[in-house]
């Protein structure tokens, strides 16, 4: 009965939203709102605010009290301080005493006439110029980061680094090929068919690229192009040190809306969501532009270019939160919830946002479906493997030699994208690891590079692919240190919702602390957590563990059960 517990207070919670106008679904960007300038508990601000939508208190504590933007409290100033793994591997860390030195504040604290507060958030998708802040919404990065955050510097937002590596780009057609998009949604939607689009997808193989790496074309099935699908396009990019979703929504929007409409298109949705996270502000503002165009330009609307193909999307902003990212909790984040995991059965695909079937794709995957439809899914399944098709897009890490954003067909040599896209590392030093596919995604010693970039060849080494960001480790940062980053991370972003990650991230991150190898204990906790946590991500944390272990050997010997 306790499984099912979760699922019957979101089925209560949805009906009251219902009845009071769908209110939940304007819940957190309205705490948001409030939020904004306080510095006081939620308590003495939230219940205000589900009181202004017809909601009890308890719905507005919940979330308020969860998501790190609405507990973290905000002077006139707010400052958003990166210290994820890219940023950590940058400086070891120190960039973050550094900025609480030079302006006064601790972290997670205001200044005491309430001017400036700082937050530490994890990726911010400036991996490639880390360390990063952002400044209300002003970019700084750099070894500088603290002299710009005091005003004794400019601040530096240098562009990011982008290429191709495939010689005809899917992903960066727009971006790197000046390809204009919303060239394929007009002929689809007036002289096409769902079946056209959905059997060119299904012909191509494209895998899901937020992760869990599931056929598109069978999600999308699965919804069974049931009455009031909805689709949501996922721009939640959790994974430090990968920025791939935030390059494609700022640099070209209107694709990933393009691949949106058609994935609505062949799954018989009206309705499309696109969340993206609140730690990409120029993201959210560039999506919400070109939606707004796309309506007046008649890609949506009552009548899509004078067809009876109805479609309605708007742009939601994340409040902070890595697990909700999954797919279950971001509908709970979109619904009003906090972002926690829901038990699957029910899937999404069956009983999804507002108890509708719901199909929900990243960024990234969305973006190749014009691509394909537009030249054919048997011409995308030529590129990559014949297991693994098509292109992905690779982030590289400040430390490299040349970092930044690569389209590379899956299967290309992770040594080769290390050596020659990335030019080995920056400054002539020596890489010590690299972490593949963000921070529960697994680590690699330097001579075990040698493997191609596909789900299946990196698990091989105890890796995965992820969202296929590249953070490199120099000599510099300790093993130590590396180890308790991993722990700090897991126990930070762990939703709470299951005991096993709830507890055992904790756990891990005390015996990571204790700096003795931890015996026979941790053999116990990675079981507990590999077999136990409710979703991905309390499994995914003995693996990367072991991993980093392998790497270092005796340094960090006992961490390899």
């Amino acid at each position: 009965m306790a499984a099912m517990r979760p699922a019957g207070r979101s089925d209560a919670f949805r009906a009251l939203s219902e009845r009071r106008g769908r209110a939940g679904e304007r819940l957190v960007e309205n705490l948001a709102r409030a939020r904004a300038g306080t510095v006081d508990r939620p308590e003495s601000w939230a219940p205000a605010v589900a009181a202004g939508l017809g909601l009890p208190a308890a719905a507005a504590l919940g979330p308020a009290a969860y998501y790190a933007d609405l507990v973290a409290p905000h002077g006139r100033r707010h400052i958003r301080v990166c210290s994820a793994t890219a940023c950590f591997a940058a400086r070891s860390g120190r960039h973050l005493p550094q900025v609480e030195q030079e302006l006064g504040v601790t972290v997670g604290t205001v200044s005491p006439d309430g001017e400036t507060s700082l937050q530490a958030v994890r990726c911010l998708g400036y991996c490639y110029a880390g360390p990063a802040a952002l400044d209300g919404a002003v970019p700084c990065t750099g070894p500088a980061l603290a002299a710009q955050l005091a005003g004794h510097e400019p601040p530096s937002d240098p562009q990011m680094p982008v290429a191709d590596d495939t010689g005809a780009p899917v992903l960066l057609a727009g971006v790197v090929a000046d390809e204009p998009a919303w060239q394929v949604w007009p002929r689809s939607v007036v002289a096409g068919s769902p079946e056209q689009v959905h059997g060119e997808v299904a012909a191509s193989g494209l895998r899901g690229r937020g992760g869990a790496g599931f056929r598109v074309a069978a999600k999308w099935e699965a919804a069974g192009r049931a009455p009031g699908t909805v689709l949501v396009a996922n721009g939640d990019e959790g994974d430090p040190g990968s920025y791939a979703d935030r390059l494609l929504m700022e640099a070209d929007p209107r694709r990933v809306l393009e691949g949106l409409a058609l994935a609505c298109f062949a799954c018989g949705a009206r309705r499309g969501v696109v969340l993206v996270r609140s730690e990409y502000p120029r993201a959210l503002a560039r999506m919400r532009e070109a939606v707004e165009e796309a309506y007046a330009d008649g890609h949506f609307g009552p009548s899509v270019h004078g067809t009876d193909t109805a479609l309605d999307v708007e742009v939601v902003r994340g409040a902070g939160s890595y697990v909700a990212g999954e797919e279950t909790a971001l509908i709970a984040s979109l619904e009003g919830d906090r972002g926690c995991a829901r038990p699957r059965p029910p899937y999404p695909t069956a009983r999804g946002l507002r108890g509708a079937p719901t199909v929900v794709n990243n960024v990234e995957t969305l973006a190749a479906v014009p691509w394909i439809v537009a030249r054919g899914g048997d011409a995308y399944a030529r590129r990559g493997t014949p297991e693994e098709t098509g292109t992905k897009l690779v982030c590289l890490s400040e430390r490299f030699a040349r970092p930044g954003a690569y389209e590379v067909e899956l299967g290309t040599s992770l040594l080769r994208i290390v050596t020659e896209l990335g030019g080995g590392m920056r400054d002539g030093s020596e890489l010590t690891a690299l972490q593949v596919g963000g921070p529960l995604g697994g680590f690699l010693a330097p001579d075990a590079l040698d493997v191609p970039l596909t789900t299946a060849g990196l698990a091989a080494r105890g890796a995965a692919l992820g969202h296929a960001g590249l953070v490199a480790f120099d000599r510099r940062v300790a093993p130590q240190d590396v180890l308790r980053h991993v722990w700090e991370f897991a126990a930070a972003e762990s939703c709470g919702a299951c005991s096993p990650c709830r507890v055992g991230s904790r756990r891990g991150l005390e015996l990571a602390g204790a700096g003795t190898p931890p015996g026979a204990e941790w053999g116990r906790l990675a079981r507990v957590l590999a077999e136990a946590s409710l979703c991905a991500f309390g499994r995914r944390i003995p693996p990367a563990v072991r991993s980093l272990a392998r790497v270092y050997g005796d340094r960090l010997a006992g961490w390899e059960p």
